[in-house]
């Protein structure tokens, strides 16, 4: 795993990637300052204390506010520009390492991109439920980390196996090695925790997991 882990890092950042890299990362980027800006219009709307001195403290204070919460919106918003880049990640990565393994099938696009609305909804909130626990030292951190860790190891390992499998039998496997898909998912979501990489988790996990699935099924890495 460690091995899969590695490879999947520096195909990210590889010139293969650069490409899909770049337009992964200007839309999540894209997408998070139209939500700050809009986040920050209603707060601006909604406080008025009728005083210069404490309507300036409070836009300082909601300045603060919403970065904070943009930090917990990046993973549901790079789960959801995943969905428009992962078959390519995967069939770059599948005809890079296993040319012998027959070709994975890209997911119908409407499906795809429903699939990652639901993924996005759901990343959405489990961070709301940790931003509820910022206030509870220590606890807040793992909860996020636990959590993400489930969701984005089942989520984009389900999307690897899709390739191959229906979605009966991808959900049925993960279900069968959910313990390894489980740890998969603790270093995408250590991944998605250290600020402005985090953008390229569609990239790292997308790849990660496809070695990931790859393994299960005894298939063997051409370099």
């Amino acid at each position: 795993m460690i091995q899969s882990a590695s490879l999947a890092l520096r195909e990210a950042f590889s010139p293969a990637f650069r490409s899909i890299l770049f337009k992964s990362v200007g839309l999540a980027l894209l997408l998070l300052v139209l939500l700050g800006v809009l986040v920050q219009t209603l707060a601006v709307k909604l406080i008025d204390l009728e005083s210069t001195t404490w309507d300036f403290v409070a836009d300082l204070l909601s300045g603060a506010g919403v970065l904070i919460a943009l930090f917990f919106l990046v993973g549901p918003v790079v789960s959801l520009v995943a969905g428009f880049f992962q078959d390519q990640i995967a069939a770059k990565v599948e005809a890079e390492h296993y040319p012998g393994d027959p070709p994975g099938k890209e997911l119908p696009t409407g499906r795809s991109i429903l699939l990652a609305m639901r993924f996005a909804l759901l990343v959405l909130v489990v961070n709301i439920g940790a931003l509820l626990l910022l206030l509870v030292p220590g606890v807040n951190l793992i909860a996020w980390w636990a959590a993400n860790a489930y969701l984005l190891g089942r989520e984009y390992f389900e999307f690897a196996a899709m390739r191959f499998l229906g979605e009966a039998q991808a959900r049925n496997l993960r279900r069968e090695r959910q313990g390894r898909v489980f740890f998969a998912g603790l270093f995408v979501a250590a991944f998605m925790a250290i600020p402005v990489l985090n953008l390229a988790t569609p990239l790292v996990a997308s790849a990660f997991m496809v070695h990931i699935f790859k393994g299960m099924n005894g298939s063997r890495r051409t370099a």
